[in-house]
């Protein structure tokens, strides 16, 4: 007889979605915290700026292995162990970014770091989508969405004040990560445990079943398309604004910042309601419809200000985008594979981020800033493909 789920009360609830918040912020800003400074880091330490790219990106690849590892490693330890592990690797191995003297020591911390935050990543969305269900877990998603996206508006800033004085100061606001793994440890273990079984040999024999399924398959493409999408942004607005009008990591941090506004509004309030009446196809499709217009822009002005507000529908779009996205993932996954599904799933996102440097790159190397316009053609190339089809 299957055992009934276990909610914790009101007050513990919203105590465990401040904790899990907080932790999937500084799991989102793992990249944010430091790319403003990343221009300054690449001419200081003398390194080739063909590969700025992958330290931008590094940290997605480890992430990418490590989420789905760790969340099914989460459902055979505890879900606890490997949140509160995760924060102080997360702590100490990004500090250690600022310390590093050659290439390889930045790619090993970055990596590290990276792989970090896949465990808080998996644990996190595996917890929050065993609280809610249905409609009410969709509109959670976009709280949650517009949590990380509210953390890549903060870090940035941040990172471009702290980083202007030196870039190796940027690399200290990791150490927030220890004091989040308290709460974790204080709060996390007070809540009842949940009815999804461990997991085991059959969890990952029904996560296989589900992923051969094509819907899943389309919605899991997506991510990584949106996140590589996203990535080029992040990676080369920084190095195009540098270019052009000469920005400094503060100007850099606050570009950044403006583009998740958007994404921290919508995906709390916008994304399900727009789903809801147009559907989820619709919204999708409207998403990718607004990054691409904003990535079109890109290449067209040089006033920051005009930048900044050019950046807003990126944000929106991909306040759409995201939510949508992982909610109907946890719509076609059962609850005892939910949380690997979605550990899955947000490893895939931040594989799409890893490899946007390797893709784009060589086209940034040879067509500069029209790299810009290449990613804008392939958001509305999804955007009407998503249109095409009937349910999601």
């Amino acid at each position: 007889m299957p055992k009934t789920r276990r909610f914790p009360k009101l007050p513990q609830r919203f105590a465990l979605l401040g904790v899990l918040l907080a932790a999937g912020c500084l799991s989102s800003a793992v990249g944010s915290i430091v790319a403003p400074v990343f221009p300054e880091l690449v001419d200081q330490l003398g390194f080739d700026p063909e590969w700025s790219g992958l330290l931008v990106s590094t940290h997605t690849l480890t992430t990418a292995l490590a989420t789905p590892l760790l969340g099914l490693l989460a459902g055979r330890i505890g879900k606890l162990r490997v949140l509160v592990l995760s924060l102080v690797g997360y702590a100490l191995f990004g500090i250690s970014g600022a310390f590093a003297n050659s290439y390889g020591m930045m790619m090993l911390s970055r990596g590290l770091v990276g792989a970090s935050s896949g465990g808080i990543a998996a644990v996190s969305i595996g917890i929050l989508s065993d609280l809610y269900d249905g409609e009410a877990r969709s509109q959670m998603m976009g709280y949650v969405t517009s949590a990380l996206a509210t953390a890549t508006v903060i870090f940035p800033v941040l990172g471009g004040w702290v980083g202007n004085v030196r870039w190796q100061y940027a690399f200290y606001l990791y150490v927030i990560g220890l004091p989040v793994a308290l709460a974790a440890f204080l709060v996390v273990r007070r809540q009842p445990e949940s009815a999804s079984p461990a997991v085991d040999l059959s969890q990952a024999d029904g996560i296989g079943q589900y992923l051969r399924q094509s819907r899943i398959q389309v919605l899991l493409l997506g991510l990584a398309l949106t996140s590589a999408l996203f990535y080029v942004v992040v990676v080369y607005a920084p190095i195009y604004l540098k270019t052009e009008i000469g920005a400094s990591p503060i100007v850099n941090g606050g570009v950044l910042a403006a583009r998740a506004i958007g994404a921290a509004v919508v995906s709390a309030w916008g994304a399900s309601q727009l789903a809801k009446r147009i559907g989820a196809n619709a919204a999708i499709a409207v998403g990718f419809l607004l990054m691409a217009g904003s990535l079109t822009l890109i290449p067209n002005l040089q006033e920051p200000p005009i930048i900044v507000l050019a950046a807003l529908p990126f944000g929106i779009g991909f306040g759409f985008v995201m939510p949508n996205l992982y909610s109907a993932i946890a719509d076609l996954t059962p609850q005892a594979q939910r949380t690997g599904m979605l550990a899955i799933g947000t490893g895939i996102s931040s594989f799409g981020q890893f490899v946007s440097p390797a893709v784009f790159g060589p086209l940034w190397r040879n067509i500069g800033a029209d790299v810009f316009y290449v990613a804008a053609g392939l958001a509305l190339v999804i955007s009407l493909l998503s249109l095409s089809r009937r349910s999601i």
